[in-house]
Formats: structure tokens, sequence, C-alpha cells
């Protein structure tokens, strides 16, 4: 089963629109039973740090997700502010997020580039991971980016004053600081990616 986090500011809409374009079906999922049965769980990004980490924790998710992706292995894919609330820490909001990935979430300097970033961006891959992607353009709409703590954790990366995290992996767990839904082919082509790996613990 594939779960996507519906909470207030999300996009999850339009991630299971492209998800159906791939063939998938997927459920919305509102509470932690949702979770239950996931192989894999897509946590759409519309909006802020501190927006989303009170919605999950409304929702009771927090907990649920844990379960899942930490202790389950269900597979885990984080898009735009999915990607950033894995960390530690974000700036924006001042929000305590997920603590999943080492590092913390800081603002680009609007004194050098325009903040946010809107548009396409090249991406390249800088490591192999289970999810197949190719280097190419992706779509961004973001303000913020993360600083890794664990260098390790680097899937991706573009240049906007200066190179960025644009995607992480590790173990189960992926991030794409761009909207793959929004990224026309080469979005559909990681997001095929990700959903056609086995496993998750389901």
């Amino acid at each position: 089963m594939i779960a996507i986090i519906d909470y207030k500011a999300g996009n999850a809409t339009s991630v299971g629109h492209a998800a159906r374009r791939l063939g998938y079906d997927t459920v919305l999922a509102r509470c932690p039973r949702d979770l239950e049965c996931a192989a894999h769980i897509i946590l759409p990004g519309v909006g802020s740090a501190g927006a989303t980490m009170k919605s999950l924790r409304e929702m009771d998710m927090i907990r649920a997700l844990e379960e899942a992706v930490l202790n389950r292995k269900a597979l885990f894919l984080g898009i735009c502010v999915g990607l950033q609330v894995l960390f530690e820490r974000s700036e924006e909001d001042n929000a305590d997020c997920l603590g999943w990935l080492k590092g913390q979430v800081v603002r680009f300097d609007s004194s050098k580039v325009r903040v946010p970033q809107i548009g396409w961006n090249k991406v390249r891959f800088l490591k192999d991971a289970p999810c197949h992607a190719e280097d190419g353009f992706f779509y961004f709409v973001n303000s913020y980016h993360a600083k890794l703590g664990d260098a390790s954790d680097l899937w991706g990366e573009a240049e906007y004053d200066g190179p960025f995290t644009a995607a992480v992996h590790r173990d189960n767990i992926y991030g794409a600081q761009f909207h793959a839904e929004k990224s026309g082919e080469a979005g559909l082509s990681l997001l095929g990616g990700f959903l056609s790996l086995k496993g998750g613990g389901a």
C-alpha cells in the first residue's frame, strides 16, 4: 500500500495524481491507522516547517511515522518541506523537526539571490541509491535548504548561490527538495523509481 500523508498544508492530491499516472493506487493517510500497512509513505510539502510539524502533531502522526519508517522500515519519501522536516531543526519558524537525519535547515541569503527560488534547476545525483534517478531539471519552490550533518546523506545537489542539497538518501529514507510531482518526465521517473522499490516491511 502507498500512503500519502494528507495534512492541512500538504500537496497530497497532486502527488496522488502523479502516482496514478504511473499506474499506482494510493490512499490518503489522515490518521495513524492509515500507516499501519503502508509499504511506501510520501510526505508532500507545501507550506512552512513549523506548520507541517504542528499538523503532524495534531494528527498524532509522529509516533506512527517513527514506527512505520524507523522500526518497520517502510520506504519514505519527503518532498520539499517533507525533506526539510527530516532534519533536527529548521530556521523557518525556529521549528524542531523529526530529527531522522543530522543537520539543520537554513534560509537562502536574500542579499545574493531571489528568495524564494522558484523555477527549474538542474540536479546532479552524486551517489547511487536503490531508487534510480537521472540528472536533469526539476521544479523548485523553496526559501530554505538543508545543511547536512552527515555528508553521506547527500543524494543530489543543485546550484543556487552555490551548491545546495537537492535530494537526500539514507537507508529506507529519501527526500527531494524539488517537487517531483511537478517536474515533468524527470520527476515522474524519480517518483516511479521510488514506488517500484520492494520492501517496507508491510
